[in-house]
């Protein structure tokens, strides 16, 4: 059993509504082999939304109370943002899940590359708040990408 971003499964759960129907993910949960999950829903975020991006770092500087997670009309959304990583892990841990799938770029789900910021589309290096929250508990994340 897999944890997957449920954009990635067709829910539309994006900042804008929509999704990132993906049909590989798609198939993984038809299959009853992957869990949707939005942390950004879990944490308490509605959608449709405002785009969020890391401000001045990535998740990990955002676990470690370093940067925050600012919508884009400059709301801090680091409180929602890392309830919805915890709500993930703890689905996670319940299901005894040893892999995730995420979106990419994602202020929750990036791997390996988010937006630095300044809602520019410019990407840093580092990862969103739940898949660095995963990763710090031993479990293995990949983008959608690969």
């Amino acid at each position: 059993m897999i944890i997957v971003s449920a954009c990635l499964a067709g829910i539309d759960c994006k900042y804008n509504g929509g999704n990132n129907a993906d049909d590989r993910i798609i198939e993984l949960v038809s299959k009853g082999q992957a869990i949707p999950v939005c942390p950004e829903q879990l944490g308490g975020c509605p959608t449709p939304r405002l785009k969020t991006e890391i401000a001045g770092g990535s998740g990990a500087d955002v676990l470690d109370s370093k940067c925050s997670v600012v919508r884009e009309d400059g709301r801090d959304m680091t409180e929602e943002f890392i309830k919805g990583a915890q709500e993930v892990l703890k689905i996670a841990k319940l299901l005894n899940v040893k892999k995730a799938i995420l979106k990419s770029k994602s202020p929750s789900c990036g791997y390996g590359k988010v937006y630095d910021g300044t809602f520019s589309g410019r990407l840093i290096d580092g990862n969103g708040v739940t898949s660095e929250l995963l990763l710090r508990n031993d479990i293995e994340v990949i983008s959608e990408k690969h």
